[in-house]
């Protein structure tokens, strides 16, 4: 019997898989029967399937990244991960997503795939145009956002990730609110409820605070303006900015039933402001509500204190 290419050149194998995964269909076009492609992948041989078509050519537990190989095999080359993985890939901390919650993917509606093992499909009208990262195509950030919450059930993961995505993700509520309008109503209540809170009480007190500003005997210069530091790194963006002096007022707006989760982050952002040297005020819509007089002290001392000192070398620009 010839033997395949496969048995005379093995390292086309290698060639031809991504992270040892490859299509069966590859396989075949090798040479290789598909009799021994199915004999390989029983208990006991050196393969496994991962997924319909779609082979890992080792008997090792896959990896992320082998099943994010086989989930973009299988669903062909207009696939774009998204949800949970998406967002760990987009930047996201690990702390406001789930460990492992499988592969979804985005098709085009056309293509009839279904959901195999580990891997969701979903055929959508409204494919969005791909980000890659690290050769990874990949929904946009709010695109993966509202399908990873979609899937929910509990408020706290939700407000979790939805957090992340404003705070990190810089993905402005309303921009989630819209993302959640274009499909199935089917799995937002939890995630419009507390995309509302978070709009109602970050718009509420950004009016106070721009009132109270009028009082101060020097206004901010700028308002939500991104900091640099000299070398270029980001350190933070303060909803007001006091260039001259690089004084910045930060309105931490979560701080119900969000704000311990934030905590971590809150204290990371204050970390980078001191060693930048950038004196920060740190205010909760609360205070604002119930005692703008204290916090319009603490920015009149906040300003003497920065005006005494030697401006750091930070610069701004403007928030997108």
């Amino acid at each position: 019997m010839k033997r395949g290419r496969w048995a005379d050149y093995p390292e086309l194998l290698t060639e031809r898989s991504q992270l040892g995964v490859i299509k069966a269909a590859t396989l075949e076009s090798l040479g290789m029967p598909s009799k021994t492609i199915y004999q390989r992948c029983l208990p006991g041989g050196p393969w496994r399937r991962l997924l319909p078509g779609v082979i890992l050519m080792s008997r090792a537990e896959p990896t992320l990244d082998q099943r994010v190989a086989a989930a973009l095999l299988f669903s062909g080359p207009q696939a774009l991960i998204t949800a949970v993985e998406a967002c760990r890939r987009h930047g996201l901390r690990s702390g406001a997503l789930p460990a492992y919650a499988g592969m979804h993917v985005l098709v085009p509606h056309e293509h009839k795939l279904q959901s195999s093992e580990f891997l969701t499909v979903e055929r959508t009208i409204y494919l969005p145009e791909e980000v890659k990262k690290d050769g990874v195509p990949l929904a946009p950030l709010v695109r993966a956002t509202t399908d990873a919450v979609r899937r929910m059930r509990a408020t706290e993961p939700v407000a979790a990730l939805l957090i992340e995505a404003i705070q990190r993700g810089r993905c402005s509520p309303k921009a989630l609110v819209r993302e959640l309008n274009t499909g199935s109503r089917r799995g937002t209540a939890i995630p419009r409820r507390i995309l509302a809170e978070v709009q109602e009480l970050r718009s509420v007190a950004e009016v106070r605070a721009l009132d109270l500003s009028k009082n101060m005997r020097t206004p901010p210069t700028h308002w939500n303006t991104n900091i640099y530091g000299p070398d270029g790194e980001y350190i933070g963006c303060p909803d007001a900015w006091w260039d001259d002096i690089a004084l910045a007022w930060e309105i931490d707006s979560l701080d119900f039933h969000f704000y311990r989760a934030e905590y971590a982050r809150t204290q990371e952002r204050n970390a980078r402001y001191a060693i930048a040297g950038v004196t920060v005020v740190p205010t909760l819509p609360t205070e604002l509500r119930d005692n703008p007089e204290a916090v319009l002290r603490k920015l009149e001392a906040a300003y003497l204190t920065a005006a005494a000192r030697p401006r750091p070398q930070v610069y701004f620009a403007s928030c997108p």
